[in-house]
């Protein structure tokens, strides 16, 4: 069974581009979206591997007010089936300090900045934290453990 990624990108061109690296490089199905109230319809509803969340979103809104990547992975993180969704943060914001405060302001898994530079990088780490994810959801212990 494929896996499926939720993109949350509100860029077309970044979102094409990630959708080919996840899909092609990765093999995962790839659901793209800027609308905040899909996003949590989706994540309550679907059986997803990951999210990639934009940190921006200028046009985002969930009921009618305006959110960015952070507050949207705030509100995932409040549905059950998203409390422990790997999230990674994709972002521009790339200052020395912006990592931890994104993640830690977010409570997403980890941070990539943007323009992906390595690919395979990228999709090897959306796999490390899936499948560090699926051990947890299993209760295996994580792959490569003693």
């Amino acid at each position: 069974m494929t896996e499926t990624v939720l993109l949350v990108e509100d860029d077309m061109t970044n979102r094409l581009l990630v959708e080919a690296v996840l899909s092609s490089m990765g093999g995962f199905e790839v659901i793209g979206t800027d609308d905040g109230d899909r996003v949590l319809e989706l994540v309550a509803s679907r059986e997803l591997a990951a999210v990639v969340m934009d940190v921006s979103l200028r046009g985002t809104e969930v009921a009618g007010e305006k959110v960015d990547g952070v507050e949207l992975t705030r509100r995932i993180r409040q549905i059950e089936r998203g409390a422990q969704l790997p999230i990674i943060l994709l972002t521009a914001h790339a200052m020395t300090g912006d990592r931890e405060r994104l993640l830690f302001s977010s409570g997403a898994n980890d941070y990539v900045p943007k323009p992906i530079t390595d690919p395979n990088a990228f999709v090897t780490l959306l796999r490390t934290h899936i499948d560090t994810f699926g051990d947890m959801v299993s209760g295996s212990p994580p792959r490569g453990s003693v």
